[in-house]
């Protein structure tokens, strides 16, 4: 069975063809810019060379069309038609508290991601873009619904309320949400395998440090509590995101600067964060290679990045009464041996020890980087979400 994965964004379209039978990658690709000049199509058949075009691309529906041909072409494809692909298996970034597994897509979910769209409107009016694209294209297959936030739908109230009244709650589902949980899910589910223990013993906290960046306290295989909240803005500090912030902020800012509610929001999801602390990029790449060079402002903002991670490393090691295995994950937590060790470093009442050599060594990607000593397992797991979108899909249209 051939499983098709499709993740939309606010400007591009990535995709992956999995063989479920055998678990393998045949190809992935991403369409980018999409509507804008230059937009760039990238295909990669697997075990052959990656190929990119320059092409005019203005929708969602033109960029799955794009997809289709590199995928069925007679010199780099890797199915003949279509038809071999059963299943289609979306991301979407909210599903409230409607939605606690994913589930195959008809009416009344559209519906719901529709509604959604206005607790992440930079995600969900894309995905449900693609979505609709999607079905014109491939009417008589089965299109099929992943939930960023449906992992988390295991946090207790008194982890997901907040100190608001609770008609809020009540009426208009204000609440912590979480999100990045197809990440969070498959990393844990796989730290349990590469450790041979049963997840539902374990107590994790998994880090999923990119440009967006979100914490998970996971207990006995569940999501207890995560860092994002009602939005992807709250926790961490990210590429251009601020993360924990006074509410006061916003209301000082909107009064002494005179900004609206437009101006802020943009302040707060896309000028803040690694970018606006360091004056330099929203890349952690740069401001490392900025602060080495003695660049005092990077520094900081490198400083600020890693206090604040340490933090909820204590406070959900507090909440889980313990801490077995810690996990880096995503583009930084994957390959930023340097952030990697200023994290772990100085976190011996944990039983936090990490051994230089195994940290800094690279490969394999999946491995150990603790110590011998360490009572605490800390791991490096690259993410693969499109997978685990991909088995999502495959068990929910099997069954």
């Amino acid at each position: 069975m051939k499983i098709l994965v499709i993740n939309c964004g606010s400007s591009s379209l990535k995709y992956q063809l999995f063989n479920m039978r055998l678990k393998n990658l045949l190809a992935k690709g991403l369409i980018e810019r999409i509507g804008r000049k230059g937009c760039l199509c990238h295909y990669h058949p697997q075990g052959r060379l990656e190929i990119e075009e320059k092409k005019r691309v203005t929708t969602y529906k033109a960029a799955i069309k794009v997809m289709i041909k590199f995928l069925t072409s007679e010199q780099h494809g890797v199915i003949k038609s279509v038809k071999e692909i059963k299943a289609i298996g979306h991301r979407v970034v909210h599903g409230g508290e409607k939605f606690t597994a994913s589930i195959i897509i008809n009416k009344t979910v559209k519906k719901n991601i529709k509604e959604y769209a206005r607790l992440a409107p930079l995600h969900n009016s894309h995905n449900l873009e693609g979505i609709l694209a999607s079905e014109s294209l491939f009417p008589r297959i089965p299109q099929v619904a992943v939930f960023d936030t449906a992992f988390h739908q295991t946090i207790p109230p008194y982890a997901y309320l907040y100190g608001l009244p609770m008609e809020l709650y009540r009426k208009d589902k204000v609440r912590r949400y979480g999100f990045h949980g197809t990440s969070h899910k498959f990393i844990s589910l796989r730290t349990a395998e590469l450790l041979k223990k049963p997840l539902n013993t374990l107590k994790l906290i998994s880090c999923h440090l990119g440009n967006g960046c979100s914490m998970t306290a996971i207990k006995d295989g569940k999501s207890i509590d995560t860092s994002m909240g009602l939005t992807p803005l709250e926790g961490l500090i990210m590429g251009t995101r601020c993360g924990d912030i006074d509410p006061g902020v916003i209301f000082y800012l909107m009064e002494k600067e005179r900004l609206g509610l437009k101006k802020i929001n943009r302040l707060l999801n896309e000028k803040s964060g690694l970018l606006g602390l360091s004056d330099i990029s929203n890349d952690m790449r740069d401001i490392y290679k900025a602060s080495i060079e003695g660049n005092e402002q990077a520094e900081l903002a490198l400083k600020i990045f890693v206090y604040r991670i340490k933090k909820y490393i204590g406070s959900y090691a507090a909440v889980m009464d313990g801490l077995n295995v810690l996990i880096f994950t995503a583009g930084i937590g994957e390959n930023q041996e340097k952030i990697r060790e200023l994290i772990c470093k100085n976190m011996d009442f944990l039983g936090i020890k990490i051994d230089k050599g195994k940290n800094e060594a690279g490969f394999p990607r999946e491995r150990i980087i603790s110590s011998p000593d360490s009572k605490v397992i800390v791991l490096v797991v690259p993410t693969n979400e499109e997978l685990r979108i991909a088995q999502e899909t495959f068990e929910l249209v099997k069954s």
